[in-house]
């Protein structure tokens, strides 16, 4: 299998970037970016650290991240599985990417930026959902801010399509890791009510 290995050889099979894909790009929030990020409940949260890089899935009851300034964003850390993949990583390097995603709506906001960690019961105060409030909150300075191209999720249909019958489920893939220890069925009725109690 062939490999590509500079940086000339890519450039090599590909045209120019247009105009467009060159000037959508941000220093900080824009009017427009700032109504997209502010309309967004979902986002990819991608991060780097000593074993490698992490992508984790962030979703709230509202805008997903809080504008604290055109450079600066907040997004809450909200109870999951404990393993802080995302978190050690910010921790260690606080290189982020995150990928805003609004419904029906084909093109993506991406920012890049710097993150770290705050413990701030003020900050913290500022996301409270049902009486809680998260343990840490992440900060992103942005570097640059800018739209996707809507073409993947073009190809992919991704918004009108419902494949949930082509996978298995969240208990079959436990079962199977644990060799049969968690119970699929068990687990698969039980978690959507253990799910609402610990969404926050």
């Amino acid at each position: 299998m062939a490999k590509i290995e500079t940086i000339e050889a890519l450039e090599a099979l590909y045209g120019a970037p247009s105009k467009a894909a060159l000037r959508k790009v941000a220093k900080r929030l824009t009017p427009m970016y700032r109504q997209w990020i502010a309309a967004s409940r979902f986002c990819i949260l991608a991060t780097n650290g000593p074993d490698g890089t992490d992508a984790s899935p962030r979703g709230d009851d509202g805008p997903v991240a809080l504008e604290l300034d055109a450079g600066h964003l907040a997004l809450p850390d909200w109870r999951g599985n404990n393993r802080l993949d995302s978190l050690r990583n910010i921790v260690t390097d606080g290189r982020v990417s995150l990928m805003f995603m609004v419904p029906r709506e084909d093109t993506v906001v991406r920012i890049n930026g710097r993150a770290w960690l705050s413990n701030d019961a003020d900050l913290r105060a500022r996301f409270t959902q049902r009486g809680t409030h998260p343990a840490s909150v992440i900060v992103v300075e942005i570097k640059e801010v800018y739209s996707q191209c809507p073409k993947a999720l073009m190809r992919s249909n991704l918004w009108a399509r419902d494949d949930k019958a082509l996978v298995p489920s969240l208990g079959q893939i436990l079962a199977e890791m644990t060799q049969g220890e968690i119970g699929a069925q068990d687990w698969d009725k039980a978690y959507p009510k253990r799910a609402q109690e610990t969404l926050w």
